[in-house]
């Protein structure tokens, strides 16, 4: 398992991953899941993954391969993100359909999602999430965030906290908030983390990082959140048991048989 999320505001994007697969308890690796492929100056894309591996690392290898042969179309050819996602979606579904009827025979999920952010120029920045089917959906103002692999324990701080006028360093940190969370409840999540911050019309990915197992900045950030947490939980208001004084509860029984 691992988890990657996508994040698009009115000022740019962030990008961030971790690196962890297994497959069972007793086999855990580090592959890398973010790639970027930008090209300086003209456009700038940003490629996450999750799901089976052999999936996902098939769906590169043929982005590069028309990357390398100067394919007609290409990561680098295509006029929009649009475009590009729908060309990422149909990689996506080549390799499914000659992977998973062979998958399937002893019983290996064969499933797969990818993150693609970027901009490319005369264009806004834009963010999609590509389904195993090669579908995708795009990230909106108003849900300016996606996620995949595993996600429901780093999603609450997200809906919390962003918007689509969050500044890019607020998101970054909220990304590596949301990935520390995940971290901490699921042992198939973990380091390095990458971590990629897009300012809008750079043209270029100038700001990332990869923060490795016992990073001095993931310990720092883990204990103070949790610090933080601990108070923000204190300062709650108790329970008033008399809120409703006048409501009953139900009481269920079951009479006693001879």
């Amino acid at each position: 398992m691992t988890y990657c999320l996508g994040i698009i505001t009115s000022s740019g994007l962030v990008i961030a991953a971790d690196s962890r697969t297994n497959a069972g308890v007793d086999y855990v690796s580090t592959y890398q899941k973010l790639f970027d492929f930008t090209w300086v100056n003209e456009r700038v894309l940003i490629l996450c993954t999750s799901g089976n591996l052999s999936i996902t690392q098939g769906v590169l290898n043929l982005l590069n391969k028309d990357l390398r042969t100067q394919a007609e179309s290409n990561l680098h050819t295509l006029p929009t993100m649009y475009e590009i996602a729908q060309y990422v979606g149909s990689k996506v579904r080549s390799m499914q359909e000659q992977n998973r009827p062979w998958l399937q025979k002893d019983g290996i999920d064969a499933q797969c999602n990818l993150l693609l952010g970027g901009q490319i120029q005369g264009e806004e920045p834009e963010l999609y999430m590509v389904y195993s089917q090669g579908n995708f959906i795009q990230a909106t103002k108003e849900t300016p965030f996606l996620q995949i692999g595993e996600t429901k324990y780093g999603k609450p701080i997200l809906d919390r906290t962003l918007t689509f006028e969050t500044s890019i360093e607020a998101a970054a940190k909220c990304a590596l908030l949301s990935i520390d969370s995940t971290m901490k409840s699921n042992i198939s999540v973990g380091p390095p983390i990458n971590l990629i911050a897009y300012d809008r019309d750079s043209f270029e990915t100038k700001r990332r990082l990869t923060l490795r197992l016992g990073d001095p900045y993931l310990v720092k950030i883990r204990k103070q959140w949790e610090v933080s947490l601990r108070q923000a939980f204190e300062r709650m208001p108790d329970v008033d048991w008399q809120h409703n004084p006048h409501s009953k509860v139900d009481i269920a029984y079951t009479d006693s048989l001879d």
